[in-house]
């Protein structure tokens, strides 16, 4: 059976999701705000207690990983990134999801298979690639701290 090439590509089109940027663009701006707002909500509550500006801002990343992981399980942080995209997904919080989400869609196969096997499918990329670019950076800083060119 041989598919007519005007006919297909007129279904694609038909098919294709029609990307609205101006509106994804106003919400990613929206949640990503909101998520920087209450980090800097705590991060000030934090100070405001005595604590030390790079204590209060560590307590603030562990407590907007713990409230992505907390909201991630409850299955209401995929909501917010399906409405915010990458507002959600680009602070400390999407990445806290990426880790999670797999974790809680596999459990059904187990702590091994499921769990372990799959918690970094998302994530692990990110830590490699995260790790092996910033191994690169150190050692090209190495050799120009060596020569006196920085």
């Amino acid at each position: 059976m041989e598919v007519n090439k005007k006919a297909y590509e007129a279904y694609v089109k038909e098919v294709t999701p029609v990307n609205k940027k101006f509106p994804n663009i106003i919400k990613a701006f929206l949640v990503g705000g909101i998520i920087c707002t209450i980090g800097q909500i705590c991060t000030t509550l934090i100070m405001n207690q005595g604590v030390e500006k790079d204590t209060a801002s560590a307590w603030t990343t562990l407590i907007l990983i713990a409230a992505s992981v907390i909201l991630t399980g409850l299955n209401i942080y995929p909501k917010i990134t399906k409405f915010g995209g990458a507002g959600a997904l680009v602070p400390i919080t999407g990445f806290a999801n990426s880790v999670v989400a797999p974790a809680v869609e596999f459990k059904a196969e187990g702590q091994v298979f499921g769990i372990g096997c799959k918690i970094f499918t998302i994530a692990g990329p990110v830590i490699l690639y995260g790790i092996l670019s910033s191994w690169i950076l150190g050692v090209i800083a190495y050799v120009l701290k060596a020569f006196g060119i920085v």
